[in-house]
């Protein structure tokens, strides 16, 4: 037993140099190495996470303008559609007011004719009175001139 961990002793007096060569290996690795590439990576997850926090508040921002921008857009569609209203409103009052003109022009037009036909027909009547007894008369005449007596 004794020469087993005399030869075990030998083995890590031998191992010794092997082990220190590996640690200061590992000091090395670590201070050139890793902890520029730990650095470099820690910045570039800053740069890549505030690049994402701007593209963030830009995505806000842009989707605040286009509310804002829809907003604008739904406000002016409901004063122009208010706009043409009133004015179809207005053409509908005028065309009333132009139709209620043009039946009255009618109307007075129409009781003008009638009141013309009117007295029109009461001359004519008068006429065919004054006119009736010489017709009478000139056929009494022309009759009696015939006849033989």
């Amino acid at each position: 037993m004794e020469a087993t961990l005399h030869a075990l002793g030998e083995i890590l007096v031998q191992a010794l140099p092997t082990f220190f060569l590996v640690l200061l290996l590992f000091i090395y690795l670590r201070a050139m190495f890793f902890r520029p590439l730990e650095r470099v990576l820690a910045e570039r997850k800053e740069a890549t996470e505030g690049a994402r926090k701007k593209a963030a508040e830009a995505l806000d921002r842009a989707q605040a303008k286009a509310a804002v921008y829809e907003e604008k857009i739904r406000a002016a569609r409901n004063d122009l559609y208010r706009e043409q209203e009133e004015i179809r409103r207005k053409l509908r009052d005028d065309q009333s007011a132009q139709i209620a003109a043009a039946r009255q022009s009618a109307d007075a037009a129409v009781k003008q004719a009638k009141a013309q036909i009117a007295l029109e027909a009461a001359q004519a009547k008068a006429s065919l009175a004054a006119n009736s007894q010489l017709l009478a008369d000139q056929i009494t005449k022309a009759i009696l001139q015939r006849r033989p007596a």
